[in-house]
């Protein structure tokens, strides 16, 4: 069975057009699945949609949350999973195809940790920060991966380390493939070429960015032993 965790903060405007239409996509694979959405923080109406769907479809389960951020919803998602595979996405930027190529990919791959990478970007603003962020992690890690922060990210339940990442921020994605690396998880990259948010609003701008940037300087000092 595969176990899809799906964040969820503040998506009311698009959240059920994009659960439904994974609901729709899924139909072509022959395997089982859960879809657990996590409601983290939200200030609409995203936790009544996310729990009428729970009650409405056997499939969808709900994790609602006091607290904030991308690496908090993850790992409380993944807490709950049963599957065999665990994946988890971006529900305002992945596309139906790209998560069901990640999911048939894994099941004829099944001992291989697999990851978006993101061919195309909406801006060149968001080309160059990114392209930015994955050379610093890249060099500060010794990473062989193109795309930090690309989801989906699907892995098997025995890679039992990424059970137990810590981050409760967006560097959850650079302590996934980081521990990927540091425990030789094998990791296979799949290109991507959506970009469109399907609603809502992103939260990464300037001042994020550069969170992001120091974030995993600091990373690195606490890998390392530094305070």
């Amino acid at each position: 069975m595969v176990s899809i965790v799906l964040p969820v903060h503040n998506q009311s405007d698009h959240i059920e057009k994009v659960v439904l239409g994974y609901l729709e996509a899924l139909k072509v694979l022959p395997v089982a699945y859960e879809m657990i959405l996590v409601a983290n923080a939200c200030s609409d109406n995203s936790n009544q949609i996310c729990a009428r769907l729970a009650r409405e479809h056997g499939d969808i389960s709900l994790i609602t949350s006091e607290e904030q951020g991308w690496g908090n919803a993850v790992r409380m998602g993944l807490a709950e999973a049963h599957g065999d595979l665990l994946c988890y996405t971006n529900s305002a930027r992945t596309a139906p195809n790209d998560l069901v190529s990640v999911i048939s990919y894994a099941r004829v791959h099944p001992n291989v940790a697999i990851k978006a990478t993101r061919k195309l970007r909406a801006n060149p603003r968001r080309k160059l920060g990114s392209s930015l962020y994955n050379f610093e992690c890249r060099s500060l890690f010794c990473l062989k991966v193109q795309d930090i922060n690309g989801t989906p990210k699907l892995f098997p339940r025995q890679f039992d380390r990424l059970l137990s990442l810590e981050e409760n921020g967006d560097l959850i994605d650079l302590e996934f493939c980081v521990t990927c690396a540091r425990n030789h998880y094998p990791v296979q990259e799949i290109p991507t070429y959506s970009f469109q948010r399907s609603g809502g609003v992103s939260t990464t701008n300037y001042r994020s960015a550069v969170k992001m940037y120091i974030g995993a300087l600091l990373f690195w000092f606490r890998r390392h032993g530094w305070k």
